[in-house]
């Protein structure tokens, strides 16, 4: 298991971006409220696959927890009921978390599939937690790390049900992209340790560069969550399906973000400048350049075709991995030593 120990942590920083690419797709697709309730779905474990499925109706057996639309209004089975002819009060009650009462298959299966993806990643942090307690006599950072990261974990898995209960509160839905950072920023660290015996050049222009440009990059994350919660502002106001809103009336954060961008930009290409004069053999800076072009057109695009399918999604993903990749050549930056 030691031996694999560094595989474990791979898969384990795979598993935490696969939830990140499925949340940006429910983001994408307005699919967050698909499900009602947490951590089941209309009260049940495998969702349904048609509106008639959750539709009071009489002669149909309903058990304990099943969630149903009526009057456009959610009931819960207060236990296993087979309707008659009329509807029955007693049987049921009313479902108060919140008042969305809308079934759209497709928003059903794209969160109940977000929500499998966080499954999946949940045992892959239980072989990483045994994995790390093996090291603990070596090396008490490794378990300490992996334990952190296994709460925070947990703590994200309560954050998601506190997102279906608020209904998608912006401000929650934030925090809970927030300690995802986080928890990657861990599982690098954890990485660096185990795996990351390489050597690099030391340049003190590049590494102050480094800085600002993680700096810059926390700015920009910080104020990008707000222009999201603009934009969800503008989703309640005019629908999901209407994107005449798009950014086209955005706030002075907006602005602020979309400019801050060509500062982002200078600073990391003199970062590849000076990587590639001076030979640091910074391969990571390569990506992160890549990344920051990535992000700089799927914003333009969403500014000025009023978001189009794909842009939302990538510009999340890309935008943790890009995250990830700069903690990682920090890491990196640390053990450099002078030539």
């Amino acid at each position: 298991m030691k031996k694999r120990f560094p595989k474990v942590v791979q898969i384990a920083i795979i598993s935490v971006y696969l939830i990140f690419l499925a949340g940006s797709v429910v983001r994408m697709t307005g699919s967050g409220m698909g499900c009602p309730d947490w951590p089941k779905c209309f009260g049940y474990y495998i969702p349904p696959t048609s509106k008639e499925q959750i539709t009071w109706k009489p002669n149909t057996t309903f058990k304990e927890g099943y969630i149903i639309i009526k009057d456009e209004t959610l009931y819960v089975a207060e236990h296993d009921v087979t309707t008659e002819s009329t509807f029955n009060n007693k049987n049921w009650a009313e479902y108060t978390k919140h008042d969305y009462n809308i079934f759209n298959k497709f928003h059903t299966w794209t969160e109940y599939i977000n929500r499998l993806a966080s499954v999946l990643s949940g045992f892959v942090f239980l072989f990483l937690v045994y994995g790390a307690f093996l090291f603990r006599k070596e090396d008490r950072r490794i378990p300490t790390l992996a334990f952190i990261a296994f709460f925070l974990m947990l703590f994200e898995a309560w954050l998601g049900k506190t997102v279906v209960d608020s209904n998608l509160t912006p401000t929650i839905i934030t925090i809970h992209m927030v300690v995802g950072l986080i928890i990657i920023a861990l599982l690098l660290r954890l990485r660096f340790i185990v795996s990351n015996t390489k050597t690099y050049t030391y340049n003190a222009l590049f590494t102050k560069l480094l800085l600002v440009s993680v700096v810059f990059s926390l700015i920009q994350i910080a104020m990008g969550t707000q222009v999201r919660q603009f934009i969800d502002q503008q989703v309640k106001l005019f629908g999901f399906e209407n994107k005449n809103h798009s950014l086209m009336n955005a706030n002075f954060k907006f602005y602020f973000h979309r400019s801050f961008t060509i500062a982002i930009v200078l600073v990391n290409l003199g970062m590849f400048y000076l990587n590639q004069v001076k030979n640091l053999g910074f391969k990571l800076v390569n990506w992160i350049v890549f990344l920051i072009f990535l992000e700089t057109i799927t914003g333009i695009l969403m500014y000025y075709a009023a978001i189009p399918f794909g842009t939302q999604a990538i510009h999340l993903l890309a935008g943790a991995i890009l995250f990830g990749l700069q903690f990682y050549l920090w890491l990196q930056s640390r053990r450099a030593v002078s030539e």
